[in-house]
């Protein structure tokens, strides 16, 4: 059986992309304005300034085409890899994401309900609002065996394991995406509707919009030879990337705004069509507009060392940052711009704590560093 081999160029920006995607995720994960729960179409609450207008244009404005180009990276590599045979391949998915998908939940209920036993991190975690049910908090303690079993399997305390979760969902849904992406009629039917449930943020449990679109796209992407090595006549990234970087500032400017200049449902029906152009227009800018940043940071061997860590950093990251945002306010307060010096900080320590981490467990317990990475980072 011959391998499916992409070029060299095209595999390294699949690298680069997916190690900046998860190093983005962490960003978004530590916003901290005053509603820290980061939607599409989330509003501001507070008055506008310099550094709360940056911290929401990066985090809900240009940072947030990462997840959409995980998903087109992993249709585009499922479908490339067609010649091998698909129980084979459903296999090594249930071991490279089921696995690390139960362990990493298993941990993180684990971790939480250890710090809940210490009064200082338990009111860490009360003070972060992150079990907050109705008009109280809800810990881990007070689950009940059923809730505590849902918890694990499928809303995990790391909630970024949520990709993890419709990624298995669509591996192995695959056969029948791929001859739905693949047929001329009912082909396009279906990519319309898709697109309308990207549009609605349909979200229910194994079923959403954006990825099962973006993942579709990945697949078609590679099963009709799109050239996504150059950009074409109508996919040049100096036009798109300003219309991302527009529509990123307009955007900011109407969560802050907009919800006093009209009501509710248009401000958010508003909010997220252009935070879809957003999206749509930041997978292309940067796609095909950022080369030379690719060729030189692959061409670094401590750049191309660090991305081994990207599942590591994706895996432990959350919900630490979340437990950690006030605690990183009170060493800061009262330095000016304290919130956006913690937006930035927080998450870079605990990319460095990750990759630590990661370091210490692939050195001295490779074999458990492969079950817990689902065999990456080696």
């Amino acid at each position: 059986m011959e391998k499916a081999v992409l070029p060299r160029f095209i595999s390294d920006k699949f690298k680069f992309w997916s190690f900046v995607s998860m190093i983005l995720l962490v960003f978004v994960h530590g916003y901290n304005l005053a509603d820290r729960y980061l939607r599409p179409w989330s509003t501001v609450h507070e008055q506008m300034t310099p550094t709360g207008f940056a911290e929401y244009f990066l985090a809900n404005g240009l940072f947030r085409f990462r997840i959409p180009m995980l998903f087109i990276i992993s249709g585009y590599l499922f479908a490339l890899h067609d010649a091998a045979p698909y129980l084979k391949r459903s296999g090594k998915r249930l071991r490279t994401l089921l696995l690390p998908y139960l362990i990493w939940s298993a941990l993180a209920l684990a971790m939480t309900y250890f710090l809940e036993s210490i009064p200082f991190t338990r009111q860490m975690i009360l003070d972060s609002r992150f079990f907050w049910m109705g008009s109280r908090n809800v810990l881990i303690h007070d689950y009940a065996w059923h809730t505590l079993l849902r918890r694990w399997l499928l809303y995990p305390v790391s909630y970024q394991l949520w990709f993890i979760r419709v990624l298995i969902v669509y591996s192995l849904a695959y056969p029948v995406i791929r001859r739905l992406v693949m047929h001329r009629i009912a082909g396009k039917i279906y990519f319309i509707l898709i697109i309308y449930l990207w549009f609605t943020s349909f979200d229910i449990l194994f079923v959403e919009g954006e990825g099962l679109l973006f993942f579709s796209l990945g697949i078609w992407l590679q099963k009709t030879n799109f050239n996504i090595g150059q950009p074409g006549r109508w996919l040049q990234p100096a036009v798109w990337g300003t219309i991302f970087v527009g529509l990123a500032l307009l955007k900011t400017w109407l969560a802050f705004n907009g919800q006093y200049m009209m009501n509710g449902s248009r401000i958010y029906y508003l909010l997220i069509f252009i935070h879809r152009l957003v999206v749509f227009s930041g997978l292309i800018a940067c796609w095909y507009g950022l080369d030379a940043l690719v060729k030189w940071c692959m061409s670094k061997q401590w750049f191309v060392w660090l991305s081994a860590f990207s599942f590591i950093i994706y895996a432990l990251h959350a919900p630490l940052v979340a437990y950690s945002i006030n605690q990183m306010f009170s060493w800061l307060y009262p330095i000016p711009a304290y919130r956006f010096i913690a937006f930035l900080l927080l998450p870079l320590l605990i990319i460095m704590l990750s990759i630590s981490l990661g370091i210490v467990l692939r050195r001295l317990a490779p074999r458990t560093y492969g079950v817990l990475t689902g065999g990456r980072g080696f």
